[in-house]
């Protein structure tokens, strides 16, 4: 394709293949299994996000799934003195962020493990943005994990909507508006994401 380059291309355990892109008007972004993960319009959708609740007060945030760093770039932006945690299973994706999407200027304090076993307190702001390629693992849909986050006082959560990931996105839905206090719905792109309250 005219205009992109591939920088460079790595094996993954968890996220197989993964590439990192330079594209005309997009910029730099990495790839796993074809999708995007991090950079390019994953950031423009962060942006337009987190742009929603700006006026709230983030003094400690969790992004489960770190990628890249493309959400701890926006949380940074926009509040600047924030505790930033980014916990990813895949050290591959962060040292790729690290290495092209500045990931090591954002301050982000960066655990490699497991998002299941860190169960986030008294954070303002968790981000969950957990995809492996365009799988979800099932264990972060159970109602065991998402009532976790219900001390927290914002959790947005990142899922896929487009032809047959519709159908699942929308039934995550409903199980979210039985566990918090009110879950608002926006759709960026191929996206759908919930913005949800705690009471």
């Amino acid at each position: 394709m005219l205009g992109v380059r591939i920088l460079e291309e790595r094996k993954s355990k968890y996220n197989k293949n993964l590439k990192v892109v330079k594209s005309f008007g997009l910029g730099t972004y990495i790839q796993a299994g074809g999708l995007t993960q991090s950079g390019g319009i994953v950031e423009s959708i962060w942006r337009s996000t987190l742009k929603r609740i700006r006026k709230q007060r983030v003094k400690k945030a969790l992004i489960l799934g770190l990628g890249g760093g493309s959400a701890a770039k926006i949380i940074r932006k926009f509040w600047p003195d924030a505790k930033i945690t980014g916990v990813d299973i895949d050290p591959v994706v962060i040292d790729l962020g690290k290495k092209y999407l500045d990931l090591a200027k954002y301050n982000v304090d960066v655990k490699i493990g497991d998002a299941y076993s860190f169960p986030p307190e008294g954070c303002d702001l968790v981000i969950v943005d957990l995809y492996m390629g365009d799988q979800f693992p099932e264990k972060f849909e159970q109602g065991n994990f998402l009532r976790k986050l219900t001390g927290c006082k914002i959790v947005i959560f990142n899922r896929l909507y487009y032809d047959g990931k519709r159908s699942g996105t929308v039934k995550f839905g409903s199980k979210l508006r039985k566990i918090f206090g009110k879950v608002e719905y926006f759709y960026p792109e191929a996206n759908l994401m919930y913005i949800c309250y705690n009471n």
